[in-house]
């Protein structure tokens, strides 16, 4: 029999996989995938590896016991089948670079990759949902093509730095956290704002501004409670996917 501490990095491995797989299934559902491309990652407990997506599954495939454990020199230390090269040049340099990233998210969904595309695109603090990200977003204006080497993704992990939202020139969105619970609840209000301005701009008016001080004291507050509500949040969609397709944990 184990030890208790091996007990317990098996039961938080476990759930960390649990979670990553949820956030998979989760994303197909709210149109936050793109075919077999894309990846999302969370390092385990010991610091030392992080699972990610096989290369070759659609996210409505993943499950739990299927993702691929891999150190920061590329070894698949756990799973079958092999990640794709732009995935681990992403994942591994950011958290190797940034401690605070447990969680790395890249998706190319489409009303955040939309703004990308523009010129000096930006996420405007105009709508409620975009204060929460009120000075926590880096924008890479410079895209590069394919990550397809080390260089390239410690260029990314530098201009994402400490914040917690990164736009893609061209590309996409990264977004990051310290769970699982909390990368995905950002995810998923950063589309929903940038679903919003992306309609507001189509229909050709002027964005109406928020006042510099509300934008200051909506975001704190949101801030505040942000790992409670992400909590409440990634739980009631687990709960729904527990009832629905209950496969995505085994």
């Amino acid at each position: 029999m184990g030890s208790l501490g091996e007990l317990t990095a098996t039961a938080l491995e476990q759930a960390a996989r649990v979670d990553l797989a949820a956030a998979f299934r989760l994303a197909v559902r709210l149109d936050l995938h793109e075919g077999v491309c894309n990846h999302f990652s969370v390092m385990l407990p010991d610091g030392h590896r992080f699972l990610l997506n096989a290369y070759g599954l659609h996210w409505s495939e993943v499950t739990a016991s299927n993702l691929l454990a891999l150190d920061a020199q590329g070894r698949v230390l756990a799973g079958e089948g092999e990640y794709e090269r732009t995935a681990f040049c992403i994942h591994s340099r950011i958290h190797v670079a940034n401690p605070h990233a447990a969680c790395v998210l890249h998706t190319h969904m489409p009303h955040a990759t939309a703004l990308t595309l523009l010129e000096e695109g930006r996420l405007e603090m105009v709508e409620q949902n975009a204060l929460r990200f009120f000075d926590d977003i880096a924008y890479d204006d410079t895209y590069n093509g394919l990550v397809v080497d080390n260089a390239e993704g410690d260029r990314l992990a530098q201009v994402l730095g400490t914040k917690r939202v990164m736009f893609l020139a061209n590309h996409g969105v990264i977004v990051v956290g310290s769970s699982v619970a909390e990368a995905f609840d950002s995810l998923y209000y950063l589309e929903r704002a940038c679903r919003l301005q992306v309609l507001a701009r189509m229909m050709g008016g002027k964005l109406r501004p928020v006042r510099a001080e509300v934008v200051r004291a909506a975001c704190r507050m949101m801030r505040e409670d942000a790992p409670k509500y992400a909590g409440a949040h990634f739980s009631a969609l687990k709960r729904m996917l527990d009832r629905e397709e209950p496969a995505y944990s085994r």
